[in-house]
């Protein structure tokens, strides 16, 4: 069965955060619902639909911007109180508009997440999760890393307090009471939670997740162990999640997930067999998607999902059928209530065109008064800066509450800007004169008209580190712009990971030396990406990780006064050597350093860049070979006479074509890797053999990997 949906746009409010919009509980089914939502201006407003306009129930008075919105009240009844977190309050409203709640919590840090359950309250700060009970303290846990989210299975089927947090370093902490019961890792960074089916499923003990880099799964809560169901890979290469909801949209009888992503885009998956979800429909808006539920609020009978944008939007993909079939010699007329609604608008144009023409005619009369005062328009950035594994490239994604004019990026350090094919904006580089300035890349991107995000791709090289910028300049007047910076760490390609394979050949650091724990602790935020800006609990902290790009490597092991560092890749360690001596230095810290190197781990490496290597080489090989075979097509008129491996070149020359352009400088990148890996050997042992490097590059170029380990055994 095909779904098919029509897009209405219903009001538009202001930025919204992450899961901010719910629909009020209807007396029966398939009757419409009250939106309720909550902006960053601090804004609750409440509102129907009726004759196709927004009509609103209660509207409250800007404040504190609101972080969470959830719904509450008596379990196993409709719930229908509305409460709403903003800086490190708690605030309820009944469905009229009426406060009844008030609760300033103990928090610290202003509210990210929260999730209710009866009398139950589950908060959580960046690092801090509260759990209150009637507004009282029950239950407090520090969380090693940055809680996304944070849900309780559903007490009233399991008769049991399970709180479940979503944290940064891919794991699902799931607690009981203060204490953690057990940890799940997840395949990415876990932005979103969700009951399977909206009340956990068969079992009562179902839990959705979404993660950052755009995957989704089902993971069963059990008392003693976690059960993985399902996972769906996301190989369409997607945003990342950041809602989830379970409605019947298909109309079947069964539950069908809906999932709204960060680049705007909006899916729907159903049971085709109760096991796994099954695609059915999916639909590109121009925002990300910050909250969306299934429901009913155009019109009487008629489903819909309604999601909120980050701009604000609040809109309806409906069930409802917009146009109509007309018979054999009828023309098409549009019903009175559709002529209404035009000639309103029209008229609301119209207003608002004069309104502008008024205030722009005040603006230059004040502009040109001697006591003019000028103000800068603020406006809202979306940001986010991701490794990501599968292709070890930083996104970068912006988005602007209103269209973006163009985006200025500016590096002091090398780095690639890869092409993306979400993105339409028009790229021009200029020319840097690295010796006189820091600048390495300076480009900018022409947006086109109404573009309000754009993602951008990044490949950085480790070991030379320093600071991106971008600066965001939007359509508005008077101009103005605002920078945003990212920090390209020194081991940029490493990612979290909780599990080494512990029998490679590792290579290892070690420093002793007056530093606190704190100390060096700031030296690996410092150094290595997804690493918790605050000093973990206890006294000692062990990290591990993966070399996206080569597969290599590391493990961290530190405490005060002495840190441990272990890598199967030589270059790893050199590059954490000379940026902890550099960082030591800067402090006035003296360093005792030592290194036990294991030669057997460098033609480990070798056999790890191989195939990717080989794989350039052919490809770049084949490329070089498409135009001569294309003009001996040409020539002949058919391919007959070609041997198989040439003829499969030109049925693949487009695709091959494209893939080396995706790839710019990636031979390049990995002759850089093997030359630092033999400069890094004999740099241990005392040796410069930079004068050995032509050599190395000539072996290379006529590349054979068995000469190349004999090279490096024989220099």
């Amino acid at each position: 069965m095909d779904l098919s949906l029509s897009r209405a746009d219903y009001i538009q409010v202001g930025v919204t955060s992450q899961k901010t919009m719910k629909l009020l509980p209807a007396s029966r089914q398939r009757v419409t619902q009250k939106v309720v939502v909550g902006d960053q201006d601090g804004v609750v407003l409440c509102f129907g639909m009726k004759k196709g306009e927004a009509v609103p129930v209660f509207k409250t008075l800007p404040g504190q911007k609101i972080s969470r919105l959830e719904l509450g009240g008596v379990l196993n009844t409709p719930q229908e109180k509305i409460f709403l977190a903003a800086g490190s309050e708690i605030r309820g409203f009944t469905k009229r508009g009426k406060q009844f709640l008030t609760f300033e919590t103990n928090l610290t840090e202003t509210i990210k997440a929260m999730y209710i359950s009866g009398s139950d309250l589950f908060l959580s700060a960046s690092y801090i999760y509260n759990h209150y009970c009637d507004c009282k303290d029950q239950h407090y846990y520090l969380s090693g890393d940055k809680i996304n989210d944070v849900i309780c299975l559903p007490v009233e089927r399991l008769s049991r307090v399970t709180p479940v947090l979503a944290c940064q370093d891919r794991v699902l902490r799931v607690l009981q009471g203060s204490n953690v019961m057990y940890e799940i890792e997840v395949p990415g960074p876990p932005t979103v939670l969700a009951l399977h089916n909206g009340d956990g499923g068969d079992s009562g003990e179902d839990l959705v997740f979404g993660t950052s880099d755009g995957k989704l799964g089902l993971v069963q809560i059990t008392p003693s162990k976690p059960i993985h169901k399902w996972e769906i890979r996301n190989s369409k290469k997607r945003g990342g999640i950041l809602c989830v909801d379970s409605f019947d949209i298909m109309g079947d009888g069964v539950k069908d997930l809906l999932i709204g992503r960060d680049d705007g885009m909006v899916e729907v998956y159903s049971f085709e067999n109760a096991n796994e979800p099954v695609l059915r429909f999916d639909q590109t808006l121009s925002e990300s998607i910050t909250s969306i539920q299934g429901g009913c609020i155009g019109k009487d009978g008629y489903d819909e999902i309604v999601l909120a944008t980050y701009s604000g939007w609040i809109t309806g993909l409906t069930t409802e059928p917009t146009h109509k079939e007309s018979g054999p010699g009828e023309e098409l007329k549009l019903n009175q209530e559709m002529q209404n609604k035009i000639a309103s608008l029209r008229s609301e144009l119209e207003h608002l065109q004069f309104k502008v023409l008024q205030e722009r005619e005040n603006h230059q009369q004040s502009s040109q008064s001697s006591k003019a005062k000028s103000t800068v328009p603020s406006f809202s950035i979306n940001d986010k800066f991701t490794l990501n594994k599968d292709d070890a490239s930083y996104s970068l994604v912006l988005e602007v509450q209103t269209a973006i004019d163009n985006v200025l990026i500016q590096s002091d350090v090398p780095i690639d800007l890869l092409d993306v094919d979400k993105n339409s904006a028009v790229a021009s580089f200029s020319s840097c004169d690295t010796e006189s300035s820091d600048n390495f890349l300076l480009a900018t991107y022409r947006c086109q008209a109404n573009t309000t995000r754009l993602e951008l791709k990044i490949r950085s090289i480790e070991g030379q580190y320093g600071t991106l910028q971008a600066y965001v300049t939007p359509r508005i007047q008077p101009k103005t712009c605002q920078v945003r910076q990212y920090h390209i760490k020194p081991l940029s390609l490493h990612q979290r990971t909780h599990f080494i394979d512990h029998d490679r050949p590792m290579n290892t650091l070690t420093l002793a030396g007056q530093f606190s724990f704190a100390e060096i602790h700031s030296w690996m935020v410092f150094c290595l990406p997804e690493v918790p800006e605050k000093p973990p609990a206890g006294e000692c902290a062990t990290f591990y990780f993966q070399n996206t790009f080569l597969d290599t490597q590391l493990e961290c092991v530190y405490r005060k006064g002495e840190g441990v560092f272990k890598s199967d890749n030589i270059s790893t360690i050199s590059i954490l050597k000379d940026v902890l001596s550099k960082e030591a230095t800067k402090r006035k810290i003296n360093l005792n350093i030592s290194y036990e190197i294991n030669e057997v781990s460098v033609k480990h490496t070798l056999k790890l860049i191989h195939p990717k290597l080989e794989y350039q080489l052919l490809l770049a090989k084949k490329v070089q070979l498409i135009d001569a075979l294309k003009e001996l097509q040409v020539h002949e008129g058919n391919t007959n006479f070609l041997i198989p491996e040439y003829r499969c070149i030109l049925e693949e020359a487009d695709h091959l074509q494209e893939e080396y352009k995706k790839q710019p400088a990636h031979l390049e990148r990995l002759y850089g890797m093997i030359t630092d890996l033999f400069i890094d050997k004999f740099k241990f042992k005392g040796t410069n053999v930079k004068t050995k490097v032509p050599v190395l590059l000539e072996i290379l170029d006529s590349y054979d990997q068995n000469a190349l380990i004999s090279f490096f055994d024989a220099a």
